[in-house]
């Protein structure tokens, strides 16, 4: 094993070796700064420190959200920032779930057949609902007229934006009444706080001051958590004032935090109603410095002052671009070269913001709320394990601890269901207690993903620390992965029922044996045994009797089956009826072709060519209107791994709704109408009021819904791809083992880690 990494650590090392020279990171992120002259809808513009996000529209703060999409709200999220709604009735976690037979034995699962089942059944609601995100406050410009009267957004003028990647700075410049407003925004790197400067004649002339808004919870979470018409039903609270800085306690229900306002010069506070303030220089001058500070705890008394805080700022950014691994296009003449670029920088830095928290993300990170803000286990693994093979585990690191966190909670759920170990929820919020939903109490395939991401962070760091930190959470696992399978009338072990693979069009009381689920169970459970003897303990006898008795991935006609309930499942795909085109309800061929993962994100005991012949028939025969973005360079992965690099490629440019970059590097969630109620169900709240989701918005055409404006896990499988096919994994040969050897793509890669 130990040569094999360092046979990948060698590559990877070779792939600049060859050209000399390392690479001009700051030339490489710099020409991929993002750069707006108008208003693009589905697209405002982030900032932030993994922590908190903050969203800007064109003015650089919040002041004109009525210019954006409706699922392209303009939030100030953070990673702490949750709520629930009042629970009169003392819901727990048992009033969400019913008895599934499982083989004779009735088992809790928190499961809803219906979506409508939540208006007979209140407690799925509340369950569902709760916790959620929401949005801390609202900065923005306060712009007056000469007669005194808010500013439409239709009089600014030559509107220009820049976001300076390498420093995080968010730079907007705009004319309004003749006059120039510059504003600079960023988000400083260890505090949870905003911090702007605004220049402007408008500022001395009192027409230009900065506007502070504090908003309640709606019942409408998603995507807009915030309730701007309901004072009455939250608190702010000034706990202190001084000639630069305002204090103030909030409070939603049982929710509090606290925010400070700290101005770089002596300001007015002046209240704006029970929720809002006004900032204005008490002295003559352009400029005007505010910092606006959220937390849960109390503040520093002292906040670094707005130069302080730039400072803070440009270093961070400036160490997260120099440190880790970087892969640079330039020089490639395959027209693609500077697009995929783009793509990877823009991720890198969406990531950062959004996959980067002390709690696994959500899929919409901390631009917009779905799924009620909370997050799925099953994506943390393409949110945050990129960063790993990046050659930057501290930021994997900072949610990984999470699961550790949580064992006793994922125990007795595993207990609960009669099993040992840790069973680990997929849609949850920080308090790890599973949501009642139609799919995700028997979707099983985010089980191994602790020990993935531990086995990432200890090919960065293979120190005795490292097994102390995560071994009881990799041990814990692979009990899971070890006792859920179950024996079979010909003495295999098997997956399921109940179980709902990747693939999540599966009805869980049928399907058995999914293929990646098999082969990644597999993989766990070796991995689980090396951390053993890495420990210096013996391996598991009843692990290993898993690992040797999990059946094989099941095959018909020279295809892996996406699951062996489903021997059909190629001959309906490939009909008339199917193929490409998988709307009618028998046609499976939709959604996340994960088998392929089986031999393209893990090096499972797949047969390459049988897994090769998969392919094709995906290429063929898939419905790939209807599959998401990470899909896209999952299936590139595959295609590396098999050695097809010109493929690998292929999919990651794939033409499809799910796979565009918008101007901020963001890809959209879009359905097509047949079926996206599956994935998008109405937003059902509080008193059983069922508000329609996921509404035709965007340019997306006639059929197709778009849900939401980002979807980062699509980010973040990208980086994950781009990390195998420019790093290498274990036997791999040769450096950018997943590029091209065709002339065209020039590559230069430094620092990555291999994939396993």
């Amino acid at each position: 094993m130990k040569r094999v990494l360092m046979a990948g650590l060698a590559a990877a090392c070779l792939a600049t070796s060859a050209f000399g020279q390392p690479i001009d990171r700051h030339a490489l992120v710099s020409r991929h700064d993002v750069r707006l002259t108008a208003v693009d809808p589905s697209s405002p513009l982030m900032v932030g420190n993994g922590q908190i996000g903050f969203t800007a529209d064109i003015t650089g703060l919040q002041t004109f959200p009525e210019a954006y999409s409706k699922i392209a709200p303009l939030l100030t999220e953070a990673q702490w920032a949750w709520h629930a709604f009042p629970n009169p009735n003392h819901y727990t976690y048992a009033d969400g779930t019913v008895p599934i037979d499982v083989r004779g034995s009735k088992q809790p699962y928190a499961y809803m057949a219906d979506w409508n089942e939540g208006e007979k059944r209140p407690a799925l609601l509340w369950l569902r609902e709760n916790p959620h995100r929401f949005s801390l406050g609202r900065v923005a410009l306060d712009l007056r007229d000469k007669a005194g009267k808010p500013a439409r957004f239709e009089d600014l003028k030559q509107t220009e934006q820049t976001l300076d990647l390498w420093t995080g700075i968010l730079t907007s410049r705009f004319t309004y009444d003749g006059e120039t407003v510059t504003v600079r925004t960023r988000v400083h790197p260890t505090l949870d706080m905003i911090v702007v400067d605004v220049d402007s004649a408008l500022v001395e002339q009192g027409r230009l001051k900065l506007s502070v808004k504090f908003p309640g919870v709606s019942k409408t979470l998603n995507p807009d958590p915030s309730d701007w018409d309901h004072p009455e039903l939250h608190t702010t609270k000034v706990t202190g004032e001084g000639a630069t800085r305002l204090d103030v306690s909030r409070q939603l229900d049982e929710t509090r935090y606290v925010a400070a306002l700290q101005a770089d010069r002596a300001v007015d506070f002046t209240a704006a109603g029970p929720h809002a303030f006004v900032v204005a220089p008490k002295a003559k001058g352009r400029a005007l410095g505010l910092e606006v500070a959220f937390s849960r705890a109390p503040l520093p008394k002292q906040l670094p002052t707005v130069t302080l805080a730039d400072q803070a700022t440009r270093a961070h950014w400036k160490r997260y671009w120099t440190q880790g691994a970087a892969v640079d296009f330039s020089g490639s003449t395959d027209p693609r070269a500077a697009e995929l670029e783009r793509r990877v920088v823009l991720s890198q830095y969406l990531m950062a913001l959004n996959g980067a928290g002390e709690v696994p993300p959500q899929e919409e990170g901390l631009f917009s709320n779905s799924w009620n803000g909370k997050f799925h286990l099953e994506m943390h693994a393409w949110h945050a394990g990129h960063f790993a093979l990046w050659n930057k585990p501290e930021y994997l690191e900072r949610s990984l601890p999470w699961y550790v966190s949580h064992l006793k909670d994922a125990k007795a759920r595993a207990a609960s269901h009669g099993v040992k170990g840790a069973w680990w929820p997929k849609m949850v919020g920080p308090d790890g207690v599973d949501s009642p939903s139609k799919v995700s109490p028997f979707i099983m395939w985010q089980q191994p993903h602790p020990i993935w991401m531990s086995e990432l962070i200890w090919r960065d760091k293979p120190t005795k620390a490292t097994l102390a930190k995560y071994g009881q959470l990799v041990s814990e696992t692979a009990d899971l992965l070890a006792s859920f399978p179950h024996k079979d009338d010909r003495g295999r072990f098997i997956l399921g029922p109940p179980i709902i693979p990747v693939q999540e069009n599966y009805d869980p009381l049928t399907t058995f044996n999914p293929a990646f689920e098999l082969e990644y169970y597999r993989w766990g459970l070796e991995k689980a045994q090396q951390w053993r003897t890495r420990a210096g303990l013996k391996r598991k006898p009843e692990w290993d009797a898993v690992i040797k008795g999990l059946a094989p991935l099941a095959t018909k006609d020279g295809l892996y089956l996406p699951a062996e309930s489903g021997p059909d499942f190629w001959k309906v795909a490939k009909s008339a009826a199917c193929s490409k085109h998988a709307v009618d309800p028998k046609c499976m061929n939709r959604d996340h072709p994960s088998f392929l993962m089986a031999y393209g994100l893990i090096p499972g005991k797949a047969d390459p060519e049988t897994m090769r012949r998969t392919l094709r028939a995906v290429e063929t025969d898939w419905d790939l209107r209807q599959t998401w973005g990470w899909d896209y360079p999952m299936v590139a992965m595959t295609a590396a791994r098999l050695g097809e690099p010109d493929k690998a490629v292929d999919w990651l440019f794939y033409e499809a709704k799910n796979n565009k970059f918008g101007v901020s590097g963001m890809t959209p969630r879009v359905h097509q109408d047949e079926h996206a109620q599956a994935f998008v169900p109405s937003t059902v709240v509080s008193g059983g009021q069922i508000v329609p989701a996921g509404e035709a918005v965007g340019p997306d055409g006639p059929g197709y819904r778009r849900a939401a404006e980002t979807y980062f896990p699509s980010n973040g499988s990208l980086l994950a791809a781009v990390a195998m096919m420019a790093g290498g994994w274990d036997g791999s040969k040769g450096p950018t083992p997943g590029f091209p050897k065709d002339g065209k793509w020039t590559v230069k890669a430094e620092g990555f880690k291999p994939l396993p």
